[in-house]
């Protein structure tokens, strides 16, 4: 990992228990990323892939039973977080590394209003009076585009649009402006004005403040929109990794091919959509080998039992795939 990185993750590898007595399961296995300051990396994959538990491990948030293994390493600000105290974990939460979660309704406290809940947040953090937590509210309020700030300081989640329920988890993850933003399918469910909106709001605050931030989302829409670099994700593990326009324009590992190929497209309006044959595997019961191989186009001999490893495609850009390895070494 880069010295300069804000944030380093190495092998890191999410365990739940399985079927039988003291079987244990993985959901991420061995996964590793760095993120700079200022930058904004986008990890991508289908649903179950992984990406939303390796960002709450990031948070050490990982729900119980599950636990990260032995081995994994996750660095922020050159500090090893899996080895912090409890109580200074606590502290960095909301304070160095903010999280927007991927529901705003069910993240969101329905009887407390939303502008008590932003100055909670703040009060937790920074010695301010009542006074003083409230104004720096508005001003959130104001930065992040909410209308009429006063009055939707006292309003409650269920008076709020979607989007601005978004907007005030947004204001609350920034209150402290923290160095990495970990934003969780930040517009599911938000129509597509909204979700303009969200994005650059997104792009605007990392801009202004030079917050980091790690986006998961499974849209590559959302990717071209902020994303400067790009983490593919399947079966638990990163598939390939590169810069926003490498990974759009000349993606090489071909599960990131396949999400590219089934993005919908205005020209091809009533014709049928592209599609990955098959099924993403269940957690723990990957394929042996390169786990993409049954649904794999260009599956040949290595494949279904050896496990490939990352190939340099160019001095940011890489894939762990044979048909690329080959290709590089021909």
């Amino acid at each position: 990992m880069s010295a300069a990185a804000l944030l380093a993750v190495e092998g890191l590898s999410i365990s739940f228990p399985g079927a039988a007595a003291g079987e244990r399961m993985r959901v991420v296995d061995r996964v590793s990323l760095s993120i700079a300051p200022g930058e904004t990396l986008a990890l991508v994959g289908e649903s179950g892939c992984g990406k939303s538990m390796s960002a709450l491990a990031v948070m050490r948030l990982v729900p119980k039973p599950g636990r990260i293994e032995a081995g994994s390493r996750i660095a922020f600000e050159g500090r090893d977080l899996l080895s912090l105290p409890v109580p200074e974990m606590r502290a960095l939460r909301g304070a160095r590394i903010g999280m927007i979660f991927q529901e705003p309704m069910t993240s969101l406290n329905p009887v407390v209003t939303a502008g008590e809940q932003v100055r909670e947040a703040i009060e937790l953090h920074a010695p301010l009076s009542r006074g003083d937590a409230r104004k720096r509210v508005l001003e959130l309020f104001a930065q992040v585009g909410i209308p009429d700030p006063a009055t939707r300081f006292d309003a409650y989640p269920h008076q709020l649009s979607g989007g601005l329920k978004q907007r005030v988890m947004i204001a609350m993850a920034m209150a402290m402006r923290p160095r990495l933003l970990i934003a969780d399918e930040p517009t599911t469910a938000l129509d597509a004005t909204i979700r303009a909106q969200i994005l650059e709001l997104l792009r605007n605050l990392s801009a202004s403040t030079g917050t980091a931030v790690l986006l998961i989302t499974h849209d590559f829409g959302v990717v071209n929109e902020v994303a400067d670099r790009v983490a593919v994700m399947y079966a638990g593990g990163i598939v390939e990794t590169g810069t926003r326009h490498e990974l759009l324009s000349r993606p090489r590992h071909p599960y990131t091919q396949g999400l590219l190929r089934s993005i919908p497209r205005p020209e091809a309006r009533g014709g049928r959509l592209a599609e990955i044959a098959g099924a993403v595997p269940r957690p723990g019961h990957w394929p042996p080998g390169c786990r993409f191989h049954p649904r794999c186009p260009h599956a040949f001999q290595p494949c279904p039992v050896e496990e490939p490893q990352p190939t340099g495609v160019s001095e940011t850009q890489a894939a762990s795939c044979h048909l690329v390895a080959r290709e590089v070494g021909s």
